[in-house]
């Protein structure tokens, strides 16, 4: 039988050892102990929980430990977050269920020592009770919405008050899935009859070709994957290569490609006729673009190891580039949750390598040609700030477009494109 909350804690103890890709270290999880479907749902939901909301459980437990929180051990951390999340988030969970099970995990662990003070800490907090600040002062938001203090710094600075704690909320939120229908091998209508007739639930969006599903759907055991009919890809990336608009015929550069969607995407709209050469940093993620091409038969894919940092004049010139930055990641917080714990995020160095691939897609662009420069973050500084630098410092590129998408008023994850053109 499946002890889903030890893999839920076995999980949470890897994140916390390297701050892994969350969804890497589930997946792996998953095979490690051949988790069944039906067992999924839960512990993904633990799992991304805590995650979710550490900072808050954190100031929980710590009002019941006289030392700090980083002198306990992570068995014992993680389980006390276990039981604090489902105590408060968890309706459906009993009280004496999360405590009990966190006491067992503990107890039957290298850190069994502990399983009477994890006991301790839990039956006080029963007892007692937290109440977590309700005002919008950042120290507050900070533990209502498990957000550290430099994130609602920036998007307060950005946005203002009131569209800042409306984003925390969002931050929240549990996320669909968008597909991408390729276009090239199949009409929406039909795939959209492939997933009715599987009973899979979708919606659909008012963008041609993107579905949502819920979250924590395996894409792979869907009908039509290997078939090549979709690809994954979040909605505001999809709007924005809907906004470049790229026609059959010409030639696009991805300069940091991987996982390949916006490629993908690129290569659909123009009708699998136009010359797309996708490229990523690392081998692994190259090769992780070539097998998606493969798989939805989009031939006119080349794929390259390229640091897209340096200027490769061999590459020639394009019609179409594609600059979808490295960035801080602030728009998919709730997608990838590990990215708020971070404390070796550089940002001046992402600002120099925003800056340098942005330069270089531009000499790479053909005159005529139109670029779009995009990223998964919410701040100015990566991306309106990094777009207007360029424009001042070169007269021969012209902004046609751009749009931030704000969780809260877009309904999406937090994105930016810009649309330039060069004469």
């Amino acid at each position: 039988m499946i002890d889903r909350r030890k893999i839920a804690l076995l999980a949470l103890c890897d994140i916390e050892k390297d701050l892994s890709y969350s969804n890497l270290v589930l997946r792996d999880h998953y095979s490690k102990f051949n988790v069944p479907d039906t067992d999924k749902p839960f512990i993904t939901a633990l799992f991304y929980g805590v995650l979710d909301r550490m900072i808050t459980l954190d100031y929980v437990i710590s009002a019941f430990v006289k030392k700090p929180l980083k002198s306990i051990g992570p068995i014992t951390l993680s389980a006390l977050r276990l039981a604090i999340y489902q105590i408060l988030f968890m309706d459906k969970v009993p009280e004496s269920a999360a405590v009990n099970e966190s006491v067992r995990l503990v107890k039957n662990s290298k850190e069994s020592y502990n399983s009477g003070f994890v006991n301790a800490v839990l039956r006080n907090y029963l007892r007692q009770g937290v109440t977590v600040p309700e005002d919008n002062s950042v120290s507050s938001l900070k533990y209502r919405y498990s957000v550290p203090e430099w994130i609602i710094e920036s998007l307060i600075g950005d946005y203002g008050i009131e569209n800042a704690v409306k984003t925390l909320d969002f931050f929240l939120r549990s996320p669909k899935t968008a597909l991408r229908v390729n276009s090239t091998l199949i009409s929406d209508s039909a795939f959209e009859e492939v997933l009715q007739t599987a009973g899979v639930k979708f919606e659909t969006t008012d963008l041609p070709h993107a579905l949502l599903l819920d979250s924590g759907v395996d894409v792979t055991s869907l009908p039509g994957y290997k078939e090549g009919y979709f690809h994954i890809e979040d909605l505001p990336s999809q709007y924005a290569i809907s906004a470049l608009n790229p026609i059959p015929g010409g030639s696009i550069l991805d300069m940091c490609a991987a996982p390949g969607g916006k490629s993908f995407t690129a290569a659909q709209y123009a009708g699998n006729e136009a010359n797309v050469t996708s490229c990523d940093f690392y081998e692994s993620r190259v090769s992780l673009i070539e097998n998606g091409a493969k798989r939805l038969k989009l031939g006119n894919i080349k794929c390259l190891q390229k640091d897209s940092t340096v200027f490769d004049p061999t590459l020639g010139k394009f019609d179409y580039v594609i600059c979808d930055v490295p960035c801080s990641g602030l728009g998919v917080i709730r997608r990838k949750p590990e990215i708020k714990y971070k404390t070796d995020l550089n940002l001046s160095a992402l600002a120099d390598a925003q800056l340098a691939i942005l330069n270089n897609g531009i000499h790479y662009l053909n005159v005529g040609g139109k670029l779009i420069y995009s990223t998964c973050t919410l701040r100015k500084a990566e991306n309106e700030d990094i777009v207007r630098r360029i424009l001042c410092e070169s007269k021969n590129l012209v902004l046609e477009s751009e749009k931030t998408f704000l969780p809260p008023t877009d309904g999406t994850d937090g994105f930016y494109y810009a649309i330039i053109v060069k004469n």
